[in-house]
Order: C-alpha cells, then structure tokens, then sequence
C-alpha cells in the first residue's frame, strides 16, 4: 500500500496534480480564506421545501454517530450525553439525526443501541436539551439549528441482545451475503404483515420524536440495514419487492403515517445511492470484489463458500446493488435517481447521500488508509473514495435539484477539507457538508475554521479507524488515539491488542 499521506500535499497544485495521476475530480476552492468561510457559513433556507420555514444558519452538518455506549434499556450514559453536548459546541447548524436510535428492541445494531419508548421519552428530551443548550452557548442562539432524529431498525445486522451474536431480520435470501453472515438458506424472511407492524413501530417513534421537539425525523435507508435492504429487494416476492415502487412502499407508507399522525414533522432520508458487490481480503490483506456468478458451487470468494440456493439461478447478473451496474462492479443511477424524485413527490425535502455498507465495502462508505480489524487495505487511494462521494452527489444533485442533499465522505480530506467543502458549495453540487468520523475527533472543527482560528492538526481525524474496531470488538466507540477521554480509557489497552493482532 503505496497512497500517499494528505499531509503530503502542501500546495493546492500538488493536491491537483495527484487528482491527475489518479484522474479524479475533486474540486479546490483556491480563493482567500474569508471566501471560503464566506460559503460554509452561508444560511441555508428551508422555505418551500420543508413544512416548517426555517432557515439552517450554516452549511456544516453533523452526521448520525452510533456509539454503542447506551444502557440495554435504551437509554443514553454520560457518554452519549458528551457526544451529544460536542455536537451543540461544534455550532453546525443541521444536526442530520444525532444518534441511530432503533423504534424497537429487536431492530438494535448492538445491545447498548438508544432506543425511542414511552421509557426513553425523558432521556432524548435531555440529549436534545444538551445540544441545544452547548450549542446556544457557543453561538448564543438556536433559531438557525436544526435537528433530526435518526429513526432505524437494524435488519440483517442486529444485534439487540448480544454484541457477538447477530438476529438478523432479512426481507430475502442474499447468495453472497447470507453465507458470509452464516445465516443459512433456511434463515426466516420477514413476512408482509410483520413488515406492516413494523411500519406502525416508525410511525409512532416518529409522533414521539415530535412530541419531544425534534424538527424532522430521517428514515434511514443506508449502510445495508433494513431500509436499504428494501432498495435491492428486487426478487422478494409481493408489495414490498419487485417494483421500485413495491420496494419503497415501507418508506411511502412511513411518510404517509407521519402526515396523518405528525404533520408538524418535517421527514428525511439518509440514502447509501449507489453500491458495488462485497469486497474480501485478497493477497496480502488487500480488498478485493467477491467473484460473481461463483465459478463453482464451493467457491472460496466469500468465506465460507457460497450457500446452496445459488445453483438454483440461472442469471448471471447482479441484483443486490441499489444504484450498481447489472455486474455490481459499477454504477448505475437510474434507480437512485427514480427513488429521489419519488421522494419529492412524497413531501420528503431532506436527504443524506452516503454510499454502500461498512459490513461487506467499507472503503466505498468510509475512504480511510486504515482500515478497522475486520476489514481490508484499501483497495484504491482513499482520495477516490472521496471522489466517487462528491460526484455521485453532483449527479443526483444535478438530477433532482428541489431537494436539500447533504454530502458524506469528507472527513478524509483532513487539512483539505474546508478548501473542497466551500468548493462543492459554490459550485452547487451540495447544499451541505456532512461531518462523521471528524466529529468524534474533533468535534470543534467547524467552529475553529468559521470563528477563523487556525485548525488545531492534532486533533484532525486521520482515519485510523479506531472508532469501528471498537465497537466491532464489542467496545463504546469513539476517537481513541486522539480524544483525551477514550485515550485513557481501560479499552485503550484491549483495542490496541487487537490492533497488533491484524
């Protein structure tokens, strides 16, 4: 692995002429930096696309984090309450969803995941204070914030009641994905009617999000969880597989529940808009896209070989990537685009574009040079990564310009950062800049760079990735190489054991 550090470029017209040698596109903004802080710190208005005329007071957003760091009642530790205390201090203006919080036991990604209950109506009421109250704070004022609450079920990766063991909920048989997970051809499907259940969870974990104040609500779609497995459910038989239309009727009846039972809600969508096949280690521990179709029934492509039920199709194409090419080795954006304008049609006004699933292409959702201990060397420089983020939302953008998108996939940009972000913005190609891994790092990013003040490089999020191994290790998630408070903690030490393993 021969990618050369950001921290190498010390010119924008080296930054450029990487771009060349690796022919991407990744826009820098090369004005003054007042201009730059110009554009980021630019008011975002709401009016006549959402319910309630807002107007967003910046362009930074803060990304949904999962910190496995709740009690296994769903409710938020001292943890989760600092977290949500460095969103309000980071004063970006669009807090996109806060936290994933499941609308049900069984949907949780971990066993400490928030959950949203009449039990847990106080304990959100508080994290939502927290932020507003550090973010009135550092701004002295919360008319221009705004911020959703992420509402989930986890599908087929939950995990509710045991880090180590997943209870996977799946709407169909994934040849690849089934055996990778060890499900088993005979895993149960989730039936229409335990499906039309579900859909009332999430309308009533809306009207309570509502009732605590939250302003929108973001149906998550993304990262291969169960709102995103509906997008590739297109060989599930009945109402909700098939079409596109059949395949977003879990999200058309969501919204339409919300209209009927909480019209004062504004309604979102975090969406992963493209997706390729799993990637595996390869030689030397280097990611590498899974065989498809399996040249023999015993095909070592995914470990564990390839389940049975597989011999029984006869096409050859891929079927399971949502915004992929019919071989899963590209992108097609037909359908993306079709789910956007749908979403328009629906009243939807908000959405969050991020890419593919951390569980089986977690380069295409998170470009980083380390990857976490379950995972690959990157297989590309990350700086592609970061490319194939800001141009896949320039096209669906361009496509579908009524609604406010919000970019993922900036956090490797590191010092690049602000220079690109202002350059997406000028130019259109998004309406806001989504910080994730940053935040946890160094949550005062957007706050330093807008107030002027020199970024502070020893905080910056060098994707080491730490902050997946931990809680794919069973551990709270969070920067521990560079945050003073994980630094120090006992998992420290366990994390840094299983690091010298990979």
């Amino acid at each position: 692995m021969n990618f050369r550090r950001l921290s190498a470029y010390k010119t924008p017209s080296e930054f450029q002429e990487q771009q060349k040698n690796l022919q991407i596109e990744i826009p820098i903004h090369v004005e003054q930096l007042e201009a730059q802080k110009a554009l980021l710190s630019k008011p975002l208005p709401l009016r006549e696309r959402t319910i309630k005329e807002r107007t967003i007071g910046n362009r930074f957003a803060v990304l949904p984090m999962e910190g496995w760091d709740g009690t296994t009642d769903g409710r938020p530790t001292e943890l989760t309450k600092a977290r949500w205390r460095h969103f309000g201090q980071s004063t970006a203006k669009l807090i996109w969803g806060g936290e994933a919080v499941a609308v049900r036991p069984d949907g949780r990604a971990n066993p400490n995941q928030l959950m949203i209950s009449p039990d847990t109506m106080t304990d959100l009421e508080e994290l939502k204070q927290i932020l507003s109250k550090a973010h009135e704070e550092a701004c002295g004022q919360t008319d221009d914030l705004y911020i959703g609450l992420q509402l989930t079920h986890s599908g087929r990766f939950a995990r509710p009641y045991n880090k180590n063991k997943l209870e996977s909920k799946i709407l169909y048989n994934h040849p690849l994905l089934d055996n990778k997970f060890q499900l088993g051809e005979h895993h149960p499907i989730l039936s229409d009617s335990e499906i039309d259940d579900l859909i009332g969870d999430f309308i009533i974990a809306a009207k309570r999000a509502a009732e605590l104040g939250f302003d929108f609500v973001d149906i998550k779609h993304c990262h291969g969880y169960l709102g995103h497995e509906f997008l590739s459910a297109v060989d599930r038989p009945g109402k909700y597989g098939g079409s596109l239309e059949n395949r977003m009727r879990f999200l058309s009846s969501i919204v339409a529940g919300i209209r009927s039972e909480a019209p004062q809600l504004d309604v979102g969508v975090r969406l992963s808009s493209a997706d390729l096949l799993p990637f595996v280690k390869g030689e030397n521990n280097l990611g590498e896209m899974a065989t498809w179709p399996p040249q023999t029934p015993n095909s070592e492509s995914l470990k564990g070989g390839i389940s049975s039920n597989l011999e029984k199709q006869e096409q050859t194409e891929y079927r399971y990537a949502f915004g992929g090419n019919n071989h899963g080795s590209g992108f097609d954006l037909s359908e993306p685009i079709a789910f956007l304008q749908a979403c328009v049609k629906l009243g939807i006004s908000l959405v969050c574009l991020s890419l593919g699933c951390p569980y089986y292409n977690p380069h295409l959702t998170r470009p980083a040079m380390f990857p976490p201990s379950d995972g690959y060397l990157p297989p590309e420089d990350p700086l592609v990564g970061v490319a194939r983020h800001i141009n896949i939302a320039k096209s669906l953008k361009q496509m579908v310009p009524s609604l406010l998108m919000v970019g993922s996939g900036y956090s490797y940009l590191q010092e690049w950062l602000p220079q690109v972000a202002a350059s997406v913005l000028q130019l259109g190609w998004i309406d806001s800049v989504g910080l994730g891994r940053m935040m946890l790092s160094y949550p005062q990013f957007p706050s330093d760079f807008l107030a002027g003040r020199e970024l502070q490089r020893k905080k910056i999020c060098r994707t080491f990735s730490d902050c997946t191994t931990a809680p794919r290790n069973g551990m709270v998630s969070g920067c521990y190489p560079l945050d003073p408070e994980y630094k120090n903690r006992p998992e420290m030490i366990e994390l840094a054991k299983i690091k010298s393993k990979k």
